[in-house]
């Protein structure tokens, strides 16, 4: 192996493999990208960073993204505010909301409960989405993903609110479009058939 070695570049390479889903060899194209960029562009990109980190905060409401007091969907007066659809990660909003068809409000958790993680009840805002409770929602969506983390936030969240009243509903999961059953694992050909409706 050869002993060439530019610290800054090294030093760039770290910081884009320490992002998730980012791979030693994909961080150095990123690297090389920056260094063919010019010294604006960079700089550019640099601010756009900073300033992202600088003004987005969590919603008052929702606890989604915004950098305002509130975020678009809570703002918004044309949102069907009798549904919640309660999601892990403010990118789950994002997917939901490129779908097009939901027309309710969000809360986001921040999470999964993960005891071998160490995340409890606690460091999620479940205590924000209990506060949302006020007699005008229905219905709550529990949108978090089919994980055994997400499945027992789900229940967990799903014992506290059952109690107010509310109606709890959970996505369904099955056999994705263009997916075939040969390679179905069995929880997923058991949720499938689960939540079978009728044509």
């Amino acid at each position: 192996m050869g002993s060439y070695y530019v610290p800054p570049l090294d030093r760039l390479v770290e910081k884009f493999e320490s992002l998730p889903g980012i791979g030693h060899k994909s961080a150095q194209r990123l690297a090389y990208t920056v260094l063919d960029m010019s010294r604006e562009e960079a700089q550019d990109f640099a601010a756009a960073i900073v300033e992202a980190h600088e003004k987005i905060h969590t919603c008052k409401v929702c606890c989604n993204l915004t950098d305002g007091d509130l975020c678009p969907v809570c703002r918004s007066a044309t949102r069907d505010k009798s549904t919640i659809c309660v999601v892990e990660e403010p990118k789950d909003v994002f997917a939901l909301e490129r779908a097009g068809d939901y027309n309710g409000q969000y809360h986001v958790l921040h999470g999964a409960i993960s005891p071998l993680s160490g995340v409890g009840p606690d460091q999620l805002k479940i205590k924000e989405l209990l506060a949302r409770m006020d007699g005008t929602v229905g219905e709550v969506i529990m949108a978090t993903n089919p994980t055994v983390e997400g499945e027992a936030t789900a229940m967990y969240v799903s014992r506290l609110l059952k109690p107010l009243g509310v109606k709890v509903t959970r996505l369904a999961y099955g056999i994705p479009v263009g997916g075939d059953l040969e390679y179905a694992d069995e929880v997923t050909l058991q949720r499938a058939l689960e939540g079978r409706q009728e044509l």
